[in-house]
């Protein structure tokens, strides 16, 4: 363990003991015999731990304690008293004291208490090196994209995010609306506080209006307990409903009141709480049309769209492809442990010309399982295999050496079987009417094995007639 202590003592005797005791930890120490020079010791040095006497000549320690928290209020100090001063060193730790020491004390003593104080150090600088982290990860400076249309979700989050207005984030699945809100939030005066996010998709609407205002015990079957809500939790923070369009009439009623009112009632108790929240929401759906076919309050769309910030589709901000497929090329290679250093011209082209109907988090995952794929330090066109057969007329990598010579030829042969076996169970299925038994017997494959490469090339079945089979495996029984 290292660090710098001073210890601060008119009595020579307990300098050098604390001295004896601490010189096998790796501590540099120093010491002063009186306040005066203990308070400019502190001035000059850089430490982290005093030791400091209450009872001394000229200062006590009381008078030094108050001097160094004002003027170094991260410096931990230990106050060492007699047995009658145990009310000061209570008055000493409101002070702003870390722990003290009663006289006579033991090096065992001594040492603990001196470990302690060090690990609370590492734990404050831990949580701020987090906090640092997280908010740096979230500056939304540090969202991929240089476009005109990210130039203008920039603009937008500056503008907001010092505010208190409720922001509605509208794109389509996969544009990043999480991240956006977390930029948000960590650029707000809210930062220090929490975010929490609740994804409306994933629960059922007595579960959501639960997680949402908390519950009672008994207040329904299976709760056996009393429990916070998500709104509780984000108190004085950011709350983030992720697909807004997905909660259903009631639950909109008990939103738009909590807006309005900023009270709530958990389920099944009659307390009213109030908590102070930022409200950030979500959707993919067309909001204007929901509230045409009554499926959503045109009170609450006005209460939550005050602040409307639309994310543009990957298709419609390509030149942003080459910079999110690096950025996703260089965490999944040290996530993965494979040395991927780039995409050859080829594979750039398959990516920049393909559509992305699942955005950004399409385009991550194809990055993922090519990096995943390749042999070696190159992405080629072959990696990208979810997405290489849907895009037509883009010129086929051309190795240089012998080593990408053997590459192609392998991803060639790979992709030439997978043809030749997605049209065998093409072939099959047509020939017996889309029934998947009968054409596991006729090719004199087992019906596991025939359905596994129907899963592998994503061909469903829906019904007997040829023109309603589809891709997408869905449920592939007898017909």
């Amino acid at each position: 363990m290292s660090g710098k202590i001073l210890i601060i003592d008119d009595e020579d005797i307990v300098v050098q003991s604390c001295k004896r005791v601490l010189a096998g930890s790796g501590f540099q120490i120093d010491s002063a015999n009186n306040g005066f020079d203990g308070l400019a010791a502190v001035n000059d040095g850089d430490y982290d731990v005093i030791i400091l006497d209450i009872k001394m000549p000229k200062m006590n320690g009381m008078e030094v304690l108050q001097r160094v928290k004002e003027s170094h209020p991260d410096v931990d100090v230990i106050m060492i008293t007699g047995l009658h001063e145990i009310e000061t060193a209570v008055q000493a730790m409101k002070l702003g004291a870390l722990d003290y020491l009663p006289k006579p004390f033991d090096p065992e003593e001594l040492q603990i208490v001196v470990d302690r104080a060090f690990e609370h150090r590492q734990l404050l600088h831990d949580h701020l090196s987090l906090k640092s982290e997280v908010s740096a990860k979230y500056r939304f400076e540090n969202i991929i994209g240089s476009s005109p249309e990210m130039q203008n979700v920039y603009r937008l989050i500056a503008r907001c995010a010092p505010t208190n207005s409720s922001v509605m984030l509208r794109g389509e699945s996969g544009t990043g609306k999480e991240l956006i809100a977390r930029a948000i939030h960590y650029n707000s005066l809210r930062k220090d506080k929490p975010f929490v996010t609740v994804d409306c998709t994933t629960l059922s609407e007595n579960l959501l209006e639960s997680e949402l205002f908390g519950h009672v015990k008994g207040s329904f079957t299976g709760a056996v307990s009393n429990k916070k809500g998500l709104f509780e939790a984000a108190d004085g923070g950011t709350l983030f409903l992720d697909e807004i369009g997905n909660i259903s009439m009631s639950t909109q009623a008990k939103l738009l009141r909590f807006i309005e009112e900023r009270e709530f009632k958990a389920v099944g108790d009659t307390r009213t709480q109030t908590v102070n929240i930022r409200l950030i929401s979500a959707t993919n759906k067309d909001l204007e049309k929901m509230i045409a076919e009554d499926s959503f309050r045109d009170d609450l769309y006005y209460r939550i769209n005050i602040f409307p910030i639309e994310l543009p589709p990957l298709r419609k901000r390509q030149d942003d492809i080459p910079a999110l497929a690096f950025h996703a090329l260089k965490r999944f290679s040290e996530e993965t442990g494979h040395q991927v250093k780039g995409f050859s011209t080829g594979a750039l082209n398959l990516l920049m010309n393909y559509d992305w109907p699942g955005n950004v988090r399409e385009l991550e995952n194809a990055v993922h399982r090519a990096v995943i794929l390749a042999s070696g330090d190159v992405i080629r066109q072959g990696h990208l295999v979810n997405i290489i057969d849907m895009v037509p007329h883009i010129d086929l990598d051309v190795p240089r050496t012998s080593e990408e010579l053997k590459e192609v030829k392998k991803i060639a042969r790979q992709k030439s079987v997978e043809s030749v076996e997605k049209h065998f169970v093409l072939a099959a299925l047509k020939r017996n009417g889309w029934n998947v038994t009968r054409s596991s017997e006729e090719t004199g494959m087992q019906r596991s094995n025939f359905q596994a490469l129907m899963k592998k090339y994503n061909i469903g079945i829906r019904g007997t007639d040829p023109d309603e089979m589809e891709e997408g495996f869905g449920n592939a029984e007898n017909t």
